[in-house]
């Protein structure tokens, strides 16, 4: 059974910094790309991130020269440091991961369960 499990959300003041983590178990045989998303109240999820396995990246225009992606892919995880936060970056984060499990060796999207960044003013 493959997992991906998020931490490192909360509150934080505008202008102030957060990391999260995401780390992805189970009988993975290879993860592909990796990627973090976000959904604010009344909005569509929307993709903030994504690093491929080689580290090539993109961001969202919202979020560029604030948010780095990096990843461990000697541990399958994925981080996001988010710096200058601001209130509209208020939002649950999903970590997303496309995955290639040992028991079907069938590449899947997986999610993890969220982790909720709230940026106050």
């Amino acid at each position: 059974q493959v997992q991906l499990v998020e931490s490192g959300g909360g509150l934080v003041q505008a202008g102030g910094s957060m990391r999260l983590s995401c780390a992805a178990s189970g009988s993975i045989f290879s993860i592909n790309a990796m990627a973090w998303f976000r959904q604010a109240p009344g909005k569509e999820r929307e993709l903030v991130a994504r690093i491929t396995s080689g580290g090539s990246t993109n961001y969202a225009d919202s979020v560029k020269g604030r948010f780095t992606i990096s990843r461990d892919n000697a541990k399958n995880t994925v981080n996001l440091q988010m710096n200058s936060l601001k209130p509209e970056d208020t939002a649950l984060y999903y970590c997303n991961a496309a995955i290639r499990p040992i028991v079907t060796m069938t590449p899947n999207n997986y999610w993890g369960q969220g982790t909720q960044v709230t940026v106050s003013s």
